[in-house]
C-alpha cells in the first residue's frame, strides 16, 4: 500500500434560537435596520465526507470551484479507465427558473425559499451539533455515491448510472493511519431500460466514453461497464490528514479551530486570500465559504466548531435555505443551496447540501439540473434530475481501523 498521492481536493423554543443565534445577530451588535435585513439575509457548500471533507491538497491547486470534489476523485479513481481530460465546471449565467425540487412546506410550492422556517431550522442543526460525541481514535464516515452521464454517439445517446460505497477511516491519535476503501460495489450499468435497450443498440459496449470540458477544448473519458473491485489508499501524509481549502491540516490543527461564528468566519476568509481570492465574484466567494464551512462539519473538529460552521454558513449571503427537503435516499432535511450555477456537458448544474436538523449531521450533497444540455435532454434528462449525489449514512468516531477486501487494488 502506497502513500496517497495529493488529489484535486477526498431543527425550537425560543432558549434554543437565542444560544443558537449566529454571534452577527446579536441584538446588542445590529447597528441600523439595513445592516440587520443584510445580516439576515441567506444561506449556503462541498462535504464531504460527508465527502464534505477533502483529501490532502496539492501544493497548488488551480482550478473552478468543482461540487463534490472528494466524491468524484474517488468515483474516478474507481471507474474511469482512460482520462483526457477531467471535468472542469464553469460558473454559468443564473437560471431563469429554480429546478424542480424534492423541497416542500404546507402552503407553499415544491422547492420555496423557506427565508425564517429553514434559516432557524438550520441553526437548530447548529445547536444539537455542539453536543455531539467529542473525540475518539478514528474518525469514520461511509458514503454512497452515484453519478450519472451520457454516453453514445448520436442518435443513439444513453445515460449511465455510476454507484459506489466509500468508507473512509482517519486516524487521529499517534501512529494510526487514515485509509480509504473507495468503490465498494461499484457498478456502471444503463440508467433506465430505454438507455439499456439505446445501449444494446450500440453494441453493448464495455467501455462507454463521454465527453468533458476544459479550458482548451473537448476531451473524453471512459467508464466500465459493469462491476469493479474497490481501491484502497492511504489519505495521510505524516501527521496532515485533511485539506481546508488551500492549506493541508493536522488534528491538531483541527482541534484548535475557533468555536465562534465570528472567529472562525474570519479564519476561512484569510484561508480565501491565501487561496488567492478564488472566486472573485460575491456569488462565488460565498460558495468557497460555505464550501469550507461545509467541510469543517464533516471532519473531526470539536463539536462548538462544527456548530459554529452552521452558523457560518447560516449567515452567508446569496444562499436559499429549503424546509423539508428529501435527499436521494429519502432522509428528510433542510437543504442549503449554492448561490451559482454551473456549467457542465449535461448543462447548468446547481449544488445543494441537506442538513438534518435532529441531529446536526450533513446527510448528503447533490448536483441537480438546472437547465439540460441538448445531449442530456437526448438521453431523457431533465430539469431537476439528480446527477451526483453523495449520501453519507455513518458519520462518527470508532474505535478499529476498517478492514480492507483482499479483492482491493492500490
Amino acid at each position: 500500500m502506497s502513500g496517497v498521492s495529493p488529489a484535486p481536493a477526498v431543527r425550537i423554543p425560543m432558549n434554543v434560537l437565542a444560544d443558537a443565534r449566529p454571534d452577527e445577530l446579536d441584538p446588542s451588535r445590529l447597528v441600523d435596520p439595513a445592516r440587520q435585513r443584510e445580516d439576515l439575509a441567506r444561506i449556503i457548500a462541498g462535504a464531504t465526507d460527508g465527502r464534505a471533507a477533502h483529501l490532502l491538497a496539492p501544493r497548488r491547486r488551480r482550478s473552478g470551484f468543482r461540487p463534490l470534489e472528494a466524491a468524484a476523485l474517488a468515483a474516478v479513481a474507481a471507474s474511469v479507465v482512460a482520462v483526457s481530460t477531467l471535468d472542469r465546471q464553469e460558473p454559468a449565467e443564473p437560471a431563469t427558473a429554480p429546478p424542480r425540487s424534492s423541497a416542500g412546506t404546507e402552503g407553499t410550492g415544491a422547492g420555496a425559499d423557506i427565508r425564517v422556517d429553514g434559516h432557524l431550522e438550520l441553526l437548530s442543526a447548529a445547536r444539537t451539533a455542539a453536543t455531539s460525541v467529542a473525540e475518539g481514535t478514528y474518525w469514520q464516515t461511509t458514503t454512497r455515491s452515484v453519478y450519472v452521464d451520457v454516453g453514445g454517439e448520436k442518435g443513439q445517446l444513453f445515460a449511465v448510472r455510476s454507484t459506489s460505497t466509500d468508507e473512509w477511516s482517519v486516524g487521529v491519535r499517534p501512529g494510526t493511519r487514515s485509509l480509504m476503501v473507495s468503490g465498494l460495489h461499484s457498478v456502471t450499468e444503463p440508467r433506465t431500460a430505454a438507455d439499456e435497450a439505446r445501449w444494446h443498440a450500440a453494441g453493448s459496449p464495455g467501455t462507454v466514453r463521454v465527453g468533458v470540458a476544459n479550458q482548451s477544448g473537448t476531451g473524453a473519458i471512459g467508464y466500465t461497464m459493469g462491476t469493479r473491485p474497490p481501491m484502497v489508499m492511504r489519505t495521510n501524509i505524516d501527521d496532515k490528514i485533511y485539506a481546508v481549502g488551500p492549506r493541508n491540516v493536522s488534528y491538531k490543527d483541527l482541534r484548535a479551530l475557533p468555536a465562534t461564528s465570528g472567529e472562525l468566519r474570519r479564519y476561512l476568509e484569510r484561508l480565501y486570500a491565501a487561496d488567492n481570492g478564488a472566486e472573485t465574484s460575491a456569488s462565488g466567494h460565498s460558495a468557497w465559504i460555505l464550501r469550507r464551512a461545509a467541510d469543517l462539519v464533516t471532519m473531526p473538529v470539536k463539536p462548538g466548531v462544527r456548530a459554529a460552521a452552521y452558523r457560518v454558513m447560516a449567515d452567508l449571503p446569496g444562499v436559499r435555505v429549503l424546509a423539508r427537503v428529501t435527499d436521494p435516499l429519502g432522509r428528510q432535511g433542510v437543504g442549503v443551496e449554492f448561490p451559482e450555477t454551473f456549467r457542465t456537458p449535461l448543462g447548468s448544474t446547481r449544488q445543494q447540501l441537506v442538513v438534518d436538523p435532529s441531529t446536526g449531521a450533513m446527510l448528503s450533497e447533490e448536483v441537480v439540473l438546472v437547465e439540460p444540455s441538448a445531449r442530456a435532454k437526448a438521453a431523457g434528462l431533465d430539469a431537476g434530475t439528480t446527477v451526483n449525489y453523495a449520501a453519507t449514512t455513518r458519520m462518527s468516531w470508532g474505535e478499529r481501523q476498517i478492514s480492507v477486501p483482499k479483492n482491493a487494488r492500490g
